[in-house]
C-alpha cells in the first residue's frame, strides 16, 4: 500500500488554492478550480479531484489555460446567458454567472448556459449539483479533445462526451447522474495506465484499432463508445450540445488538454429547470419515488452522504505541494 495523507475539506482548499496560484492562476480562477477540486474529492470521484487537479496545474504552468483570462458574460435572449471563457477555466466561467443563471431560471422556469473557448471541465455533476441543491432541475453537456473511437470509424473522432444531470428532492442530497458516453472516463484509462492494471474487454482499441485491455495500449489508441452505436449516438448529440450550440471546437478540433501550449478550447451546456412551477409537489414525488426503487434494489446515484475526509496518496501530495513553492 502506497503512503498517503489526510486532510479536511479546510486544509484540502488551502492545498488546492496554494498549488493554483503557485501555477499562475488568478485569486478567482484559484478560488473556482480549488472548490471544485475539493467537491470532487468530498463526493469519492477522486479521478476528477486532485489527481485531474494536477492536469490544471501543468496547463497553467505551460499555457493551455490563460493565466489572466476574465470570462465574458452576454445575454443573447432573457433565457440565455452566454460565455467565452477567454481560454480559461470552465469552472470560473460558471461561477460568475451562476447567481444571474438561477434567478433566470426561477423567473422564467427555464434558463441555458453557453459556454465556449475553455479548458475541461472536471467533474461535470458537479454544475448541475450546484442547480438541483437550489431546488432547480439541471442538464448539462461538455465535450474535450478527441479521444473515443465508434463502431465502424477510422480513429478517435468524439472526446468522452458526458452528460450530468440532477433534480432536487424534498430532504437531503439530490439525484445525481453524471456519465461518460464512452465506456469509461479517460481519467479511469489513464489511472490505470499508471498502476500498470489491465481493462476490462469493451473499454478500448489500441492505436491499429485492435481491442485492448493493456491500458498503456489504451493511451496510444483510444477509448470505444458504451453500447456500440447507441453510445456514439449519445457522444453526436452531446457533441451538438456542447459543441454545436456554443460555438466551441468540435472534439476533432479541439488541441490536447495533456500537452502543447493551445487550449482545448471546448465548449459546455447547462439547462435549468423550475420543476415548481410545473408541480408543486415535485421534490417530495421524486424523493417518494427514489425510496420505492431503492427498496427493489435500484441503485439511485447522487444521493450518498459526503466523505468528511480526503485521503490522498504521499507523491501526489508533493507533486501538488511542489507547485506552491513555483516562484
Amino acid at each position: 500500500m502506497r503512503p498517503s495523507r489526510r486532510f479536511d475539506s479546510e486544509t484540502a482548499l488551502a492545498l488546492a488554492h496554494a498549488a493554483c496560484l503557485g501555477a499562475g492562476a488568478s485569486e478567482a480562477a484559484a478560488r473556482s478550480l480549488a472548490r471544485a477540486t475539493v467537491a470532487a474529492e468530498l463526493r469519492g470521484k477522486a479521478n476528477v479531484g486532485f489527481r485531474h487537479l494536477v492536469d490544471y496545474l501543468d496547463a497553467f504552468a505551460r499555457g493551455r489555460i490563460a493565466r489572466d483570462a476574465t470570462p465574458v458574460l452576454t445575454s443573447p435572449a432573457p433565457a440565455m446567458i452566454q460565455c467565452d471563457a477567454a481560454g480559461g477555466l470552465a469552472q470560473l466561467g460558471f461561477d460568475l454567472a451562476f447567481a444571474d443563471f438561477f434567478r433566470r431560471a426561477k423567473d422564467l422556469g427555464i434558463a441555458v448556459f453557453s459556454q465556449a473557448n475553455s479548458f475541461t471541465t472536471g467533474e461535470l455533476g458537479d454544475y448541475v449539483r450546484r442547480l438541483a441543491d437550489a431546488g432547480l432541475v439541471g442538464l448539462a453537456a461538455t465535450n474535450g479533445p478527441a479521444l473515443v473511437a465508434v463502431p465502424g470509424g477510422k480513429g478517435p473522432v468524439y472526446c468522452t462526451n458526458p452528460l450530468a444531470f440532477a433534480a432536487p428532492l424534498a430532504h437531503g442530497p439530490p439525484l445525481v447522474i453524471d456519465q461518460a458516453s464512452s465506456a469509461t472516463a479517460y481519467v479511469n484509462v489513464r489511472a490505470r495506465a499508471e498502476r500498470g492494471e489491465s481493462l476490462p474487454p469493451g473499454w478500448a482499441v489500441d492505436a491499429q484499432g485492435f481491442d485492448t485491455t493493456d491500458a498503456s495500449a489504451a493511451m496510444r489508441g483510444a477509448l470505444l463508445t458504451f453500447g456500440g452505436s447507441r453510445g456514439a449516438n449519445i457522444a453526436l448529440m452531446v457533441e451538438v450540445l456542447a459543441a454545436g450550440l456554443t460555438g466551441a471546437n468540435w472534439s476533432l478540433d479541439a488541441p490536447a488538454f495533456t500537452s502543447g501550449a493551445e487550449s482545448p478550447a471546448v465548449g459546455l451546456l447547462v439547462m435549468a429547470l423550475a420543476p415548481a412551477l410545473l408541480d408543486p409537489g415535485f421534490a417530495e414525488r421524486l424523493e417518494a419515488q427514489c425510496r420505492r426503487l431503492g427498496e427493489r434494489g435500484v441503485y439511485v446515484p447522487g444521493l450518498g452522504a459526503p466523505l468528511e475526509v480526503i485521503e490522498l496518496e504521499s507523491e501526489l501530495v508533493e507533486t501538488i505541494e511542489a507547485y506552491s513553492r513555483s516562484p
